[in-house]
């Protein structure tokens, strides 16, 4: 997938507008607002949740297709609100995985969705890249999404990485510095993209 300026497509206001203002990216990056102070935490979801109501489908597009700040923004103003028209462009951008970092937002949005679909939109990645072993991309978060979702859903698809030597603890003790950590890291995934998803609301 191509990465395009919003300029080329007559979205030029669209990063100063929804993605570096207030240092939004930063923010969502880590899901690091939830750390700020109650005051500038309820102010920065009050913006962004209003933001996700109203950006336009041509201005998320852009965003879309634009670098990793864009689409992680993107990510979270789909994920908010919901607008589940946006799952097969997350589902492709994750598994592209072309940009370090947005794909933290592609499983926040999935985790959000709350479907079938989210959950085998995960699956999916999983089978692919973590076979993949040198490649660290965003498979914790995917992880801990499919973990969320089962659990709402009363499935079992994260059953199978997680067994004992499966594809999930291959992929962690393929590091030295990670090995011995798989079950620490899955729980800890579940409880980020959980937290991340619980400020706002069933």
């Amino acid at each position: 997938m191509s990465v395009q300026h919003p300029q080329e497509v007559g979205q030029g206001h669209v990063v100063a507008r929804y993605v570096a203002g207030e240092r939004r990216y930063l923010e969502l990056l880590g899901g690091g607002f939830l750390h700020l102070g109650e005051e500038a935490r309820d102010a920065f979801m009050g913006s962004l949740q209003a933001d996700s109501l109203q950006a336009s489908p041509q201005e998320i597009r852009a965003l879309f297709g634009f670098e990793w700040r864009a689409r992680l923004t993107a990510a979270w103003l789909v994920g908010v609100a919901r607008r589940v028209e946006w799952r097969d462009r997350i589902g492709r951008l994750l598994l592209a995985s072309e940009l370090t970092y947005a794909g933290q937002g592609y499983c926040f949005a999935l985790a959000r969705f709350g479907s079938q679909d989210d959950a085998e939109i995960l699956v999916s990645y999983l089978d692919h890249y973590l076979p993949r072993l040198e490649c660290r991309y965003d498979q914790g978060s995917a992880l801990g999404a499919l973990m969320g979702l089962d659990a709402q859903l009363g499935t079992r698809h994260a059953e199978r990485f997680l067994a004992p030597d499966g594809l999930w603890e291959r992929w962690v003790d393929a590091l030295p510095h990670t090995r011995g950590t798989a079950t620490a890291w899955a729980d800890s995934s579940r409880e980020a993209i959980d937290a991340w998803c619980e400020p706002w609301g069933a």
